[in-house]
Formats: structure tokens, sequence, C-alpha cells
């Protein structure tokens, strides 16, 4: 099974955060075998998240998209899932009736915006999030499965172990990617890769 991975924030491309996330992602894939081919940074602009979920949606059987699913005006992944694959957005009163109880559990009242995290593009499966409000998103759409989940590390963690990477390994069935770090000293790297030419040919082919 081919995965792609886009993670969403301006502030990833700035440098301000470090996208911790990717490695977290690609290690669980590879643990189940999952081939992980693409992986790209999105700034929070609607129309290159659009194109890149298009272009991501053409080559991989599987999307997983990171951030974007707050309740403040830049997180559009939402509206960009939407977009990319023509289904409207509908509204959850059943999660928004229990972001009210997450919100009243706390002895606090409910920003309005939070109710942005109630919505969902037509079919799409909200995952119940234990560590925050956001709830992730499953929808099908064709032969591609899209997740997108919140980019708060605990909380992306946790999701992938209860839904995406159970879900995934189920459909492309057994398998694991093996790899091996070998480390060298006194040689350069030019000359090592010439004493290992012929292990990367026999890869390649």
């Amino acid at each position: 099974m081919i995965v792609e991975v886009l993670a969403v924030g301006t502030e990833l491309l700035l440098g301000h955060t470090v996208n911790t996330n990717a490695a977290t992602i690609g290690s669980k894939l590879a643990d189940v075998g999952l081939d992980l081919q693409y992986s790209s940074v999105i700034g929070d602009d609607h129309d290159r998240m659009v194109a890149a979920l298009q272009l991501a949606m053409s080559r991989a059987e599987a999307v997983i998209v990171t951030g974007g699913l707050g309740p403040t005006q830049d997180d559009i992944t939402r509206e960009a899932i939407s977009a990319a694959t023509d289904r409207p957005l509908r509204f959850s009163d059943e999660y928004a009736a229990r972001l009210q109880r997450w919100w009243e559990s706390r002895g606090r009242e409910m920003p309005e915006s939070n109710l942005k995290q109630a919505e969902h593009p037509d079919g799409a499966i909200l995952l119940d999030n234990p560590k925050g409000t956001a709830p992730a998103l499953q929808l099908e759409t064709g032969d591609v499965v899209i997740f997108a989940l919140p980019g708060v590390p605990a909380e992306l963690e946790i999701l992938l172990d209860m839904y995406v990477v159970p879900l995934l390994a189920e459909r492309a069935g057994e398998g694991v990617v093996v790899s091996r770090v070998i480390r060298t000293y006194g040689e350069s790297e030019s000359r090592i890769g010439e004493l290992l030419a012929d292990l990367y040919v026999e890869k390649s082919n």
C-alpha cells in the first residue's frame, strides 16, 4: 500500500516548529510494512492545500494529513479536504454537544469558534480524540482513504495507534520494512559509496 503524508502549517515552513510528526508516522508505518513514498509540508493556504491533496490522491492509496484541525481561522484542513474531494461540509450536532460537555466538565465556557471542530466533509467518520477537542477524520473517496489528524504530537500518536495504523495494516496485509544503519570511520563517504555500489545497483533493480 502506497501512503503519502501531508503536514499542514506555515509554522513548519518557517522553522518555528519542528515537524517531529513526520518521523513518528514514518516509523509506525514502516513497523507494519507500509510504503511511505512521499512526505510534504504545506502552509496554511487553501488553494495550495487543495492542490497538494489532489496530487496525493492521484498517486497514493492512503493520505495522512496532519494539522489544521483547530478552531482558529488558519485551521482550514477540513475545508481543503472538502474542496479537494468535492464533498460539502456538514455539521455534527452530536459532536457539538460533546464539545460543550468537554468544556463544561472543566468549568469553562466554550468559545463559539470551537464549534468549527464539529464540521466535517460529507461522508467522513469522526474519530474520537481522547487527548483533545479536535476529532480525527476518516474519509473514503474512490480508491483512496484520507485521514486527517491533529498536529499536536501527543494527540497524533495516540490516534495513529488507535485508528490509522491498524486500519491500513489490515488493508495492506502482513509485511515489514527492514532497514539497517551501518556506521563507518576512516573512509570518505565517496569511498564507502564505491565499496557498496553493487548493493545499491542490486537494490535499484
